[in-house]
């Protein structure tokens, strides 16, 4: 493989992207997808690898675009089918980035729990009637985050095989 400095300056900030957008699936404040395929974007645009970048660009904008309506329709739709509304799941959120200021890092989950259990609980008036709703809220954020995952995966599988093709 004979790379010149700017393609290999190219890849290494390609490689970043994903895996800092690989990391935003855990890591709040960092969009994952987002982050992916714009760092494949970069190496479509300013790579060396022919026309394989253009249709390792397009695969990849089908995968990001594929995998961000799916992290949100499939584990939602498994919470309505359960019962549990979105304001439970706002009340999660909001207090789980307010954990994650107040706790860092391990404040997100502990907040975010606390949070959907909470409005539960105000909703449903019984502590064994709110612990299953925040149980299933739970699956369906883990469900989200896996998805999300596993579309970066594809995303940076798709850039190293066009990357090797390309070269």
């Amino acid at each position: 493989m004979n790379l010149t400095d700017s393609q290999a300056v190219v890849s290494v900030v390609t490689a970043l992207a994903i895996v800092a957008g690989l990391a935003g699936v855990v890591v709040p404040g960092l969009p994952a997808l987002p982050l992916c395929w714009g760092g494949v974007l970069v190496w479509a645009l300013f790579g060396d690898a022919g026309p394989v970048r253009w249709a390792v660009l397009a695969a990849a904008t089908a995968i990001a675009v594929t995998g961000t309506v799916v992290k949100y329709l499939w584990p939602g739709r498994n919470l309505k089918r359960t019962g549990v509304p979105a304001t439970s799941l706002l009340a999660g959120g909001l207090l789980g980035v307010v954990g994650f200021f107040v706790i860092p890092v391990v404040g997100l989950p502990i907040g975010f729990v606390g949070g959907i259990f909470g409005a539960e609980r105000l909703r449903l008036g019984d502590t064994r009637l709110a612990w299953p709703a925040t149980v299933q809220a739970l699956k369906a954020a883990g469900l989200s985050m896996v998805l999300e995952f596993t579309a970066g995966l594809m995303i940076a599988a798709l850039w190293v095989g066009g990357l090797l093709v390309g070269s």
